[in-house]
């Protein structure tokens, strides 16, 4: 018995045709015919009355079906498990990166996922958040590290990795360097220094001033939030950036808490919330997640 022949019994039996079910397993009707008629002998019974315009299951066809059906699902549980080990053998996942993460040691996770998947082939990006969600959602990539505002975006799922207060910082020279606190409202027309559109600090600040009904007076940009601590310590403006941040900032850097409420940037894993499609990269999840 070959589970060729159960395939065309139960397709028979689903369709009481034997045309129908040539058509649906894309082969030829006598093929289909041949191969119920190898069951029918190799069982010692007829398993469709013929006899009619349609096909019908004989009392024996009736009791065989739930078996057939059954023999086929484990099979197909069987292809599922081979297909899964296969994966993550001559699999592939994309990682992306929030351009300039500090927070998190990337390197470290992807060298422990190559020790222990080696076939497996990684491919590295970077970007910023915005776009490393938005690829997240489309497909292009399986796993990303990414700098979130207060709000999660919507079909993602998120392990935070870091959650931190955000503080305002000048330079030695600046007005606000003797101040006891920083007030957001002065970013109406003092320069911010921000990281660019899409990144998770940004989109702090940016929802921070828009709460406060204004927008925030955008001097300069930069990628890297070191370098825009060193902007701001150089008296080029004004930036908000993590406290681990101004902490190893510049000598002479001026650090000021921010008044009101309390603003904090998180450093996250992210996956699609209906979860990785390959083998591979959700044993790469798994790993991140530390499960």
């Amino acid at each position: 018995m070959e589970l060729r022949h159960l395939e065309y019994f139960v397709a028979v039996a689903e369709e009481e045709s034997f045309t129908r079910a040539a058509a649906r397993l894309h082969v030829s009707q006598p093929g289909v015919s041949a191969q119920v008629r190898l069951l029918e002998r190799e069982l010692g019974e007829d398993l469709f009355d013929r006899s009619g315009r349609t096909v019908r299951l004989t009392e024996v066809g009736e009791a065989v079906l739930g078996y057939a059906r059954t023999a086929l699902d484990a099979a197909a549980d069987v292809r599922l498990a081979v297909d899964e080990i296969a994966g993550l053998v001559r699999g592939r996942v994309n990682v992306g990166m929030v351009v300039a993460c500090a927070a998190v040691d990337v390197p470290e996770l992807l060298a422990a996922f190559h020790a222990a998947y080696p076939g497996v082939e990684i491919s590295l990006t970077e970007a910023n958040s915005d776009q490393l969600i938005a690829d997240l959602l489309a497909g292009e990539l399986d796993l990303a590290y990414v700098a979130l505002g207060a709000e999660t975006p919507p079909g993602i799922e998120v392990r935070v990795l870091g959650n931190e207060v955000m503080v305002a910082v000048v330079g030695p020279e600046d007005a606000l360097a003797g101040a006891g606190v920083f007030r957001l409202d002065i970013l109406r027309e003092r320069a911010a220094i921000c990281l660019p559109p899409g990144t998770g600090v940004r989109a702090l600040v940016d929802e921070a001033c828009a709460a406060a009904g204004f927008r925030p007076k955008v001097g300069l940009e930069a990628s890297n939030l070191g370098t825009v601590a060193r902007l701001a310590a150089r008296g080029l403006g004004v930036a908000i950036v993590p406290a681990s941040v101004a902490a190893a900032g510049p000598e002479g850097i001026r650090t000021l808490p921010i008044d009101g409420p309390e603003l904090r940037g998180r450093v996250a894993i992210a996956w699609r919330r209906d979860g990785p499609a390959s083998p591979a990269a959700r044993a790469l999840v798994r790993l991140a997640r530390g499960d």
